[in-house]
């Protein structure tokens, strides 16, 4: 199940959020508090982390730095009404931010981020399930050329084979 968090100080705007979110099939888990926003990270795997800029006690960006160290995999955004240029660069920077989104927003620009992000982070597990087993597959080719090799070695000849015109292998009597 695709699991998103979402953290602000005004719970008026994660309401907001949690209504734009409701149609989708995700388990949305929502803070106003940072430090329990960091427990959750302890305990859930997310797809999506989405964090205010400016909060009381740690602000956003710092959030999303330790969810990067946590969960690198999470596709993080931020969300602030404070989008200067310096802040959107520290952003990207230090947290490796996907999207910096505005307040107030449009609905449809919200969703379509946020499905967006679930998108990515589907393709990048899914890129690294194919990883392991490209990996595991290249471990057996190998296995099996070592294998080979090594009977070739007893058995000199015994890896090749003889065919005829036809592509029909011909075996040698005289063995």
């Amino acid at each position: 199940m695709t699991r998103i968090l979402l953290l602000d100080d005004e719970a008026n705007i994660l309401n907001a959020l949690k209504r734009l979110l409701r149609e989708e099939d995700w388990q949305v888990d929502a803070f106003t508090d940072a430090e329990h926003a960091v427990e959750a990270l302890q305990v859930h795997d997310y797809s999506v982390i989405v964090s205010d800029y400016k909060m009381p006690v740690m602000d956003g960006v710092t959030f999303l730095q330790f969810a990067r160290q946590r969960q690198p995999e999470a596709i993080r955004l931020v969300l602030s009404a404070h989008g200067d240029r310096q802040s959107m660069i520290n952003a990207i920077n230090r947290a490796e931010i996907y999207r910096f989104l505005s307040k107030p927003w449009e609905d449809y620009e919200i969703q379509a981020a946020i499905r967006s992000a679930v998108d990515l982070h589907e393709v990048k597990i899914e890129n690294q399930r194919l990883l392991a087993q490209v990996r595991h597959q290249n471990d057996l080719l190998r296995q099996r050329e070592e294998e080979l090799l090594r009977l070739e070695q007893d058995n000199p000849g015994i890896t090749r084979v003889r065919r005829d015109e036809d592509g029909s292998i011909v075996i040698d009597e005289s063995f």
